[in-house]
């Protein structure tokens, strides 16, 4: 079974989306399972604080490294062999090839990023690697943790009806996906390109194939340079639909 376990100041916020639909159907049948852990357990004080002001000055809190040890000692110590991840929008940028190599793993270890930021000693010696999901902020790491293992999760065997359904996608193959169609024929004056209706699906193929090049040469030339430099499983600066991070 995948396993996902979260460390976060709001473990209420889990499973949300993660219960529901393909991610949900999973769970209840046993393909994953999720546990989402409270951070302020691990506190020593009667305020259960698990913060601090920042060293040197400056706005917010900082979350405590002692704390933050305590809590990923208990829930991953050294023998449990899933990575360890930490949202955050200074990480590296979450694609689908690390996507598809967390889902091929024993599940992953997600630290949700919460204020200004966690303290840096407790991510060098719990080995966290910082993960984002976008260039952009949000008010904490729990919907970043969301996106990143409802990403992991329809990868595993079983989840997607079909396998073919995540092999066309965006990303997959470093390209964006072609454009779908379907009944009615014509829908305000438009018609479904003729070439799908044809029942030719060799021309079909090669229709979705120049599609997905022109869509991710207009839309993502940065992905677009990496598909033509022949480096397909590398990470693009910037990857799939995005996500980001803590916050």
């Amino acid at each position: 079974m995948w396993r996902a376990s979260v460390i976060t100041i709001f473990p209420d916020m889990f499973p949300g989306p993660l219960g529901a639909s393909l991610a949900g159907k999973a769970r209840a049948g046993g393909i994953w399972d999720l546990a989402a852990v409270d951070l302020r357990d691990f506190a020593t004080d009667r305020h259960r604080s698990v913060d601090d002001t920042p060293a040197g000055g400056g706005p917010g809190m900082v979350l405590r490294a002692d704390v933050l040890a305590r809590a990923i000692d208990a829930v991953a110590p050294d023998t449990d062999g899933r990575p360890r991840l930490l949202t955050s929008p200074r990480g590296k940028p979450l694609t689908q090839a690390r996507v598809a190599a967390l889902a091929a793993g024993p599940g992953v270890v997600v630290v949700c990023g919460r204020f200004e930021g966690v303290d840096e000693r407790v991510i060098a010696a719990r080995n966290l690697e910082e993960v984002s999901i976008g260039d952009y902020v949000l008010s904490g790491g729990e919907l970043a943790a969301m996106v990143l293992i409802d990403a992991c999760v329809r990868l595993l065997p079983g989840v997607m009806g079909k396998e073919a359904s995540g092999a066309e996608e965006s990303f997959s193959d470093g390209l964006l996906e072609y454009p779908h169609y379907t009944r009615p024929q014509i829908f305000e004056g438009r018609d479904i390109p003729s070439i799908l209706v044809s029942g030719d699906h060799g021309r079909v193929a090669a229709w979705r194939r120049a599609e997905a090049e022109r869509l991710t040469r207009e839309r993502r030339p940065d992905l677009w340079a990496v598909h033509t430099s022949g480096m397909h499983g590398a990470q693009a600066p910037g990857t799939p639909p995005k996500k980001a991070t803590d916050g």
